[in-house]
């Protein structure tokens, strides 16, 4: 079954950083994507770039609104996401723990909807 693992954190810092202390923060989850991958458990996955850069699109009544964000109120937003093979929520939220996202922000756990 698929999972998402949708890691909400504070964008600021990773924003401020210079070059090199990126990369320093990248790390962790460049070893973090070889370990989903040598598991078999990498489907997708991505960094989203900040939530300032967000644009909402909602249809109401036959009119289109188009909103630019950010949207949320906290300082935690939605930084990227994985797709992950897992065979239970139990295994995704070990999937989730060990998400370096997890240390300093949160991870939510979704399954996902099948549809085909």
């Amino acid at each position: 079954m698929q999972y998402a693992l949708l890691i909400h954190l504070d964008d600021a810092p990773f924003v401020a950083a210079t070059n090199e202390q990126r990369d320093q923060m990248t790390a962790p989850y460049m070893a973090y994507n070889e370990a989903l991958i040598k598991a078999g458990a990498m489907v997708s996955g991505e960094r989203l770039k900040p939530a300032t850069t967000a644009t909402v699109v909602k249809v109401r009544d036959d009119k289109t609104e188009v909103l630019d964000g950010p949207f949320a109120d906290t300082k935690e937003q939605l930084a990227g996401f994985y797709i992950i093979e897992a065979p239970d929520m139990d295994a995704a939220i070990k999937w989730a723990a060990r998400c370096p996202g997890a240390g300093h922000g949160t991870v939510e756990v979704r399954p996902v909807w099948q549809t085909r």
